[in-house]
């Protein structure tokens, strides 16, 4: 067999091979997504005046960077799907959306936005200096579990939301 017919051969195999290379790792990064948002704890730490809410929020991972990039989305995911707890000086804010049920409706959307590079990090600053040390960070089996205080831009979340047209303004009667 000739070179060329080689390399020709080389190249169907790749185009062939990849597409389903990838495939599979996203199917696996999903359902990572998916199973990262069904067990994390939040606490609310301070409310601001200009819509802005600061929490202490809890993420996992087999090592301490992706443990607070969970940690991250887990404060995003709160406000969007379960709300963020009362304290002292505040009541609770309830959840831009009424049930978790939404996630699976614009199953597509939510999948984008949290991924890796996401526009969910737009709406965030992380108020923790440097990586959590101390009781910040715990080492379980399988990995660590990571605090991070965290400033989430609720009403700007709420109005992207509203913009993509995934929740209804409230001057619309709804």
């Amino acid at each position: 067999m000739d070179m060329g017919r080689k390399i020709l051969l080389v190249v169907v195999a790749i185009m062939v091979v990849l597409p389903h290379l990838s495939e599979a790792q996203s199917k696996r990064e999903i359902k990572a997504l998916m199973e990262s948002f069904n067990n994390y704890e939040v606490t609310t730490e301070r409310v601001a005046v200009d819509g802005t809410k600061f929490v202490k929020v809890w993420g996992y991972g087999k090592k301490v960077d992706a443990a607070i990039v969970q940690a991250k989305k887990n404060a995003v995911h709160a406000c969007l799907f379960r709300g963020l707890p009362g304290m002292e000086t505040a009541m609770p804010t309830p959840a831009i959306f009424k049930s978790e049920s939404s996630f699976d409706e614009h199953k597509d959307y939510f999948i984008k936005f949290f991924t890796t590079g996401g526009d969910y990090i737009k709406y965030i600053n992380v108020t923790t200096d440097g990586v959590p040390s101390g009781q910040d960070r715990r080492q379980v089996r399988g990995g660590y579990k990571v605090a991070l205080y965290v400033q989430v831009m609720y009403d700007n979340l709420k109005d992207r939301m509203e913009e993509d047209g995934l929740v209804r303004k409230l001057s619309t009667g709804f």
